[in-house]
């Protein structure tokens, strides 16, 4: 079965966008300009990783391969940095989040051959997991700083009554995990009764038996439930630390 999808199809379709543009128009939301900017860079940034990722898959190199990974990772470190309310966040925090989560869940893949080790496979899986668990990592974040603005008064009375600064923060940092991961959760609950996800779908658009696309879907979840735990954790335990000093005082704004 071939798909093709043509200008005017996309024509057709971005009529749906005006929609959008439209209800926010008569609402008064304020998104109009949000929406027309998310167009833009959507169309604007998908034809120059496109064009990339031809080069890359053609001259099939693992160096930019590797290359382009990091990339990812960066770009979605910033993007989860955005979400962190704390003014003493620190790009560093997600980014190695982001490696940890990525780069662990990505290998067990590659040594158990459910991918191999080639452009094609590896590049578009690191996208899938670090879009995930970017996701993760900023829920996390506004959860906690929320936690923290809530609940300033019963930390300091923790602190005060000797608890260690881990002790004190400890409901803060469950509920912040927690916050990171039920996205993801959820969709695994619910997947295949509610969505059809777009490996599985696109799988099945290409010829693909629906048994073996359902198989790939499955690791699928299972892939992206290990990152978005491992990226909500890692993330959740080294940005806790920024809202206390040295001497384990809390003091964030």
């Amino acid at each position: 079965m071939n798909v093709s999808v043509d200008n005017l199809s996309l024509a057709l379709v971005f009529g749906l966008v005006l929609v959008a543009i439209s209800i926010s128009q008569k609402e008064k939301l304020g998104l109009t300009k949000d929406i027309f900017m998310a167009v833009v860079r959507t169309v604007l940034q998908l034809i120059f990783v496109g064009y990339i990722l031809k080069f890359i898959f053609q001259a099939s190199n693992m160096f930019l391969s590797l290359t382009m990974v990091l990339i990812i990772l960066y770009n979605a470190s910033v993007q989860a940095n955005k979400r962190n309310p704390n003014s003493k966040k620190s790009l560093l925090h997600p980014f190695l989040a982001l490696l940890a989560s990525t780069g662990l869940t990505l290998t067990i893949l590659i040594l158990s051959g459910a991918i191999q080790f080639i452009p094609s496979q590896v590049i578009p899986i690191s996208g899938m997991l670090a879009s995930n668990a970017m996701t993760a990592i900023g829920l996390s974040y506004r959860a906690m700083y929320k936690s923290f603005t809530d609940n300033r008064q019963q930390v300091l009375e923790k602190l005060s009554l000797g608890a260690t600064v881990k002790l004190a923060s400890q409901d803060i940092l469950r509920e912040a995990i927690k916050t990171g991961m039920q996205p993801t959760i959820d969709s695994a609950k619910t997947v295949g009764l509610v969505s059809l996800p777009g490996m599985m779908s696109g799988l099945i658009f290409a010829g693909v038996d629906p048994v073996h696309a359902i198989r790939y879907q499955i690791m699928v979840m299972f892939m992206l439930l290990s990152a978005t735990s491992l990226a909500s954790v890692i993330a959740s335990y080294v940005a806790y630390q920024t809202y206390f000093t040295d001497k384990a005082q809390l003091e964030f704004e």
